[in-house]
This record gives structure tokens, C-alpha cells and sequence, in this order.
């Protein structure tokens, strides 16, 4: 124990009053987030099922219009990356290990979230799908100068 004439060492004490405690941590909270960029293809399978059958429920749950999320939205990468963000918020907001207040959360962020989802897309193949050409970098270093 710190001498009585020191100031107060609280790590000290702090560890010193939990170190007999018999607690569990809890397991994290429900949602993988997935990485496109990293996926491997193994992985890819699951997580692209898992993202389809939620962007058709959300879709259909919230009457996300074509012109917002179209049927082709798998072959638009920013629309991937924003609706599987959606994804992963809306599962940990619905864990039931949350304190009730994830489902507004939830709610708030897919109203700052809603006018991406509309320029990710802006109606891109409206008249058929036209891939967009990605932006390349021919000269680019690791290292900049």
C-alpha cells in the first residue's frame, strides 16, 4: 500500500481493490464490419449473402426507391461501402445486448447517411447500366518526393 505521506498512487489502489473480482468481459457486440478492399474469398460469400438479404430488407422496410438504391447497387462501389456501413450500425444498434438506446442512434445516422446514399448513385443507370471507369493513379509512389 503507498505510504500515507505520498500522494495517492490510484492505479495502485484501483488494481489493488480489483484484483480478487471475479468478472466477465463481454463478449463485443454482434456486427463484423467488413472490409471490401481486404475481403478475402473465402470470407466473400457470406458477407456478400449477408449484405444482399439486409439492403432487400432495408430497402423494402424503409421504401428506399430505385432511384436511391437500384437493383444493380452491388455493382457500385461507394453504394457498397455506405450500405454495408448501414449494415454493421443497424446490427449493433439492434443487439440485444444494447441499453435501448441504439435503435434512435440507428435512426440518426440513417438520416445523415440518407443524402450520401443519393449521390453515391444519383440515378447513374437510369437508362441501362454504365460502369463507371475507376480512377487510376499510373505514377503514384508509396512515398511522396
Amino acid at each position: 500500500m503507498p505510504d500515507c505521506n505520498s500522494p495517492l498512487d490510484l492505479d495502485f489502489v484501483l488494481r489493488e481493490d480489483i484484483s480478487d473480482a471475479d468478472f466477465e468481459i463481454p463478449a463485443s457486440i454482434g456486427a463484423a464490419v467488413v472490409d471490401f478492399r481486404n475481403l478475402t474469398a473465402a470470407e466473400a460469400p457470406a458477407a456478400w449473402e449477408s449484405l444482399r438479404a439486409w439492403v432487400e430488407w432495408f430497402a423494402v422496410r424503409y421504401r428506399i426507391s430505385e432511384s436511391i438504391v437500384p437493383v444493380c447497387w452491388w455493382k457500385h462501389g461507394d453504394l457498397v461501402e455506405e450500405l454495408s456501413a448501414l449494415h454493421a450500425a443497424h446490427t449493433v444498434a439492434f443487439d440485444p445486448s444494447d441499453s435501448g438506446f441504439g435503435p434512435i442512434r440507428w435512426h440518426e445516422q440513417l438520416d445523415l447517411a440518407m443524402p450520401r446514399l443519393r449521390h453515391a448513385y444519383y440515378s447513374q443507370c437510369s437508362r441501362g447500366h454504365n460502369s463507371r471507369t475507376p480512377r487510376t493513379w499510373p505514377n503514384a509512389a508509396d512515398q511522396p518526393g
